[in-house]
């Protein structure tokens, strides 16, 4: 069984980080160890990582890959896994992420992220989000998509072995957004990234605060210009932080 280390990049997560860390609890088998990295938060979400027994770190640096990379440093798994931390996993995953990497082949996995709130599920938003895993690298990036190139982001909880992270160079610190989909375009050159078909639930929050109409527009006018090369420090404009 592979030794899988979770990291939890936060900043400001009191609402949504103590629900995580206690299906964290409940993983069967376990991960090695859990590792909530943050940014600099002004609410109680420390008290709630330190409360869960979990490694909790500060990054002097904020900023998502600034504090992803920052975990994977002092990460001591063979795996390491990207978890956001108003997303929950089924108890089953580190069962699941054993089999995926299994494979010699795959060099990166992640989960099918449905968007979920209090009273509601966003089936099309999820549909999209889905689908663009496939169509978005067989649009923009057709040779590597015959060679393994799926297009993961971060609510979909992707893992990979913890060398091969580093080998690609680990997610680039300088992107603002994005650093997902780059991170997937340099690990394609070391193996096939797979999506595994099975649900993890993410938080509906920035659907719920846009509007699922506004939400698709942005998120298909964001991969589009980034999928044709427009700078991601450009199209951070249209991505606000929502807590």
């Amino acid at each position: 069984m592979l030794r899988v280390s979770i990291v939890i990049p936060t900043l400001n997560e009191a609402n949504s980080l103590g629900r995580t860390l206690r299906q964290l609890q409940v993983l069967d088998p376990p991960p090695l160890e859990v590792l909530v990295v943050d940014g600099g938060s002004e609410d109680e979400t420390l008290a709630i990582a330190q409360a869960a027994g979990v490694q909790v770190l500060t990054c002097d640096r904020l900023g998502r890959s600034v504090q992803m990379n920052y975990g994977a440093k002092l990460a001591t798994g063979d795996v390491v896994v990207f978890l956001h931390a108003d997303t929950g996993v089924p108890d089953d995953t580190i069962a699941i992420i054993d089999r995926v990497l299994a494979d010699p082949a795959v060099v990166c996995g992640g989960f099918v992220s449905l968007m979920t709130g209090a009273q509601t599920t966003r089936w099309g938003v999820s549909l999209h989000n889905y689908l663009k895993t496939y169509y978005a690298p067989l649009l923009f990036k057709p040779h590597l998509f015959f060679k393994g190139l799926r297009l993961l982001f971060g609510d979909q909880v992707m893992f990979c072995r913890r060398a091969e992270f580093w080998e690609c160079g680990g997610f680039d610190e300088t992107l603002p957004i994005m650093e997902d989909g780059d991170l997937c375009l340099r690990l394609v050159q070391k193996g096939r990234i797979r999506q595994v078909n099975r649900v993890v639930q993410s938080s509906d929050r920035r659907v719920a605060h846009w509007g699922a109409w506004k939400a698709t527009a942005i998120y298909l006018y964001v991969g589009v210009l980034w999928g044709v090369g427009v700078s991601a420090d450009y199209l951070k404009q249209f991505y606000e932080d929502i807590r």
